[in-house]
């Protein structure tokens, strides 16, 4: 059964939120346990201190996450990585990748199936020649070739793109810059409140620890809003990249197909992003989406004509 389109975005936009607020959260709640806040606090740690230790984690979870993609992405998706095509079309798929993936320069990626009954597709991996092309089996089913060599086009434009690992970049510097900016004011908000204490004891005090807690999750939703409008933008390239491998007139007639038919993704929601298409969202929450209205990726390839 069909879905209005924007029935799941607030639960897409949540869990987006959710779990990068819950790696900073969790940075919070390690640092006061384990003293680390107050421990830097009273040997007078310096900015630049503060800010290579929270680039470290920040940046570490990030690039953990990409450095696992591939092998999450398959697990989660149950996907089947082609290594010996047994049909025709399996066949037909391989040499359609490793066509775009050379006229791209890029290494040739693993390609898989999934089982879904929707129109999706996504790449991933933290390599531009090591990457994973995964498409669905309702995309293989409901789109013709022209069609699904425009998708292929499209996601190989990601890779060749490096979208992966700049995303992560992304996410990580402001993971980073959350962390630092959180701390900074909490220490001001704690002396203010605590009538300017010696320093010494500057970061033990609970509006220090309340104003970092609540200031993660600000800055964390604000810099969510950076990084999807990062994968909007990311969104348009790959179609222009899926227009010059595969045609224009396919790529468009792709995204047409696509916004034919809406239904519920079977993709897990960690990697719904990574999707070749995203659910509509009005309002405030436009800013929160992944993808494009395909209404204006289709206008965006015809002014590009």
């Amino acid at each position: 059964m069909c879905r209005r389109p924007n029935d799941n975005t607030m639960k897409r936009v949540a869990l987006f939120v959710a779990t990068n607020l819950a790696v900073l959260l969790l940075f919070t709640i390690i640092a006061r346990l384990f003293g680390i806040d107050q421990y830097a606090a009273a040997n007078g740690v310096s900015f630049g201190g503060l800010l290579v230790f929270a680039a470290v984690f920040g940046m570490g979870g990030a690039f953990v996450s990409l450095a696992l993609s591939k092998r999450m992405a398959k697990w989660q998706t149950g996907a089947r990585v082609i290594e010996q095509p047994q049909t025709e079309a399996e066949r037909w798929l391989l040499a359609t990748v490793a066509e775009h993936a050379h006229t791209a320069g890029i290494g040739m990626p693993e390609v898989a199936i999934y089982e879904g009954p929707e129109m999706n597709a996504f790449a991933t991996g933290m390599n531009r020649n090591h990457a994973l092309v995964a498409v669905s089996t309702g995309l293989l089913a409901n789109m013709d070739r022209e069609q699904v060599r425009a998708v292929l086009g499209h996601e190989i434009g990601h890779v060749a793109n490096g979208d992966m690992v700049t995303l992560t970049l992304i996410q990580g510097v402001l993971n980073t810059f959350v962390i630092v900016a959180a701390r900074i004011v909490g220490r001001l908000v704690d002396s203010w409140l605590s009538g300017g204490r010696d320093r010494e004891n500057s970061a033990t005090g609970i509006g220090y620890f309340v104003t970092v807690m609540v200031l993660e999750v600000v800055f964390g939703i604000l810099a969510s809003m950076i990084v999807m409008a990062f994968s909007r933008w990311r969104e348009f390239r790959a179609d222009a990249a899926g227009a010059r491998l595969a045609g224009r007139g396919s790529m468009i007639s792709a995204l047409q197909r696509l916004g034919a038919t809406y239904g519920e993704s079977t993709l897990p929601k960690t990697i719904a992003a990574f999707g070749i298409s995203g659910h509509l969202a009005h309002g405030f929450r436009r800013l929160f989406m992944s993808h494009p209205p395909l209404q204006e990726r289709i206008a965006a390839l015809r002014a590009a004509a």
